[in-house]
Formats: structure tokens, sequence, C-alpha cells
């Protein structure tokens, strides 16, 4: 995962990413990466998956 933090408190799930970091282009060019789980992953503790991509557009 790039940037991007799970954390289960009973069966709340909060998701930290900070938003200031960027992982350069997407494959695309068109979008800055901000943060990503690259694909579905399993949230710790539990049998649920996530997948999760933010990105900002390209200034």
């Amino acid at each position: 995962m790039k940037n991007v933090d799970l954390t289960v408190n009973g069966t709340m799930l909060t998701i930290t990413v900070d938003l200031s970091k960027d992982f350069g282009p997407s494959s695309s060019g068109k979008t800055t990466i901000i943060a990503s789980t690259e694909g579905n992953v399993s949230i710790p503790d539990r049998e649920e998956k996530i997948g999760l991509n933010i990105y900002k557009k390209k200034a």
C-alpha cells in the first residue's frame, strides 16, 4: 500500500491518508496518485476487503 493506514476499532474502520504526499503520475498520465491500496487488500483482523485509490487531476 502507498500512503494508506487502515485501523479497526470494534466495527469501525478508520482510513488515514496524508493528502500532502504524491507518488507521481497515473499510468494514463492524466492524474497524480496520492494514495492507493494497489488492488484489493484485507482489512486487518477481518474477512472484508477494501480497494482504494486517491488521486487528483494533474495541474
